[in-house]
C-alpha cells in the first residue's frame, strides 16, 4: 500500500518507484529540490531522510531543522508531507522497499560519509543492483562506502582527486552512468542528472 495520499505530477514513468534522499546540514538546496520535484513529477514516491549532523547555517538553537546552505529547511515547509514526499529516519527505511538513493551535494556529504549507518545503507542499495545517484560533493559518500573502484564517475572538480584515488575513472562531463551508479558535477547539470535517474528507474 502506498504511503502517499495522492499522486501529484502528470508523469507516470516512475509510478510505484520509491526514491530516498539523504541530507545533513548545509546540503546544496537546489540539488535536493530540483530532483525531488522532477522525480515526484514523474510519479516517484520520495522519502527524505534528514540527519541532524554537520554545521547548521543558522546556529545557536539545536532544535532547528536540518537546513540547506541557502536556508531551505527539512521538513520542506512549502510542500505538504504525504503528497510529494514523506520524512523518515534512516532506521525506518528498508533497503528492500526502495528503488534508489540520491545524495545531494553541498557540505552535507562530508558529514554523511562519517556515519556508518549511511554507508551501510548506500552500499546495500548498490549491492542489490538498485540505483545510487550523487551530484557535486555527493560522490564522497560512495567513495567512503567502498563502491567506486573500477567505475566511471564524475563530480565537482573538488572531488576529482578523491574519485581517482578511490580507483575510479573521472570524466569531466555533466552526468555519468556506470551500471547502477549515477554521478553528476554541479547544479547546471541537474537536468541531465535527473534524466539519467528517470531513464534508469523506468527501464
Amino acid at each position: 500500500m502506498s504511503m502517499f495520499v495522492r499522486r501529484v505530477g502528470p508523469g507516470t514513468r516512475l509510478k510505484g518507484r520509491r526514491v530516498v534522499f539523504i541530507v545533513a546540514n548545509e546540503f546544496e538546496d537546489v540539488e535536493l529540490l530540483y530532483p525531488f520535484i522532477r522525480l515526484s513529477e514523474e510519479g516517484a514516491e520520495v522519502i527524505i531522510v534528514p540527519m541532524k549532523i554537520g554545521i547548521h547555517p543558522r546556529p545557536a538553537d539545536p532544535s532547528k531543522p536540518v537546513t540547506g546552505r541557502f536556508g531551505t529547511p527539512v521538513p520542506l515547509l512549502v510542500f505538504r508531507e504525504g503528497e510529494r514526499h514523506v520524512l523518515k529516519e534512516l532506521k525506518e527505511v528498508s533497503v528492500d522497499d526502495v528503488d534508489a538513493v540520491v545524495i545531494p551535494g553541498g557540505f552535507s556529504p562530508d558529514y554523511l560519509r562519517r556515519v556508518p549507518e549511511v554507508l551501510s545503507f548506500v552500499r546495500e542499495v548498490y549491492q542489490k543492483g538498485k540505483i545510487v545517484a550523487a551530484i557535486c560533493h555527493g560522490p564522497w559518500v560512495f567513495i567512503s562506502a567502498g563502491i567506486t573502484k573500477g567505475k566511471r564517475m564524475t563530480g565537482v572538480i573538488a572531488v576529482k582527486d578523491d574519485i581517482i584515488n578511490s580507483g575510479a575513472v573521472y570524466e569531466d562531463v555533466p552526468v555519468v552512468r556506470d551500471g547502477n551508479l549515477i554521478t553528476a558535477r554541479v547544479p547546471d547539470d541537474l537536468p541531465e542528472f535527473c534524466q539519467a535517474i528517470i531513464d534508469a528507474l523506468s527501464s
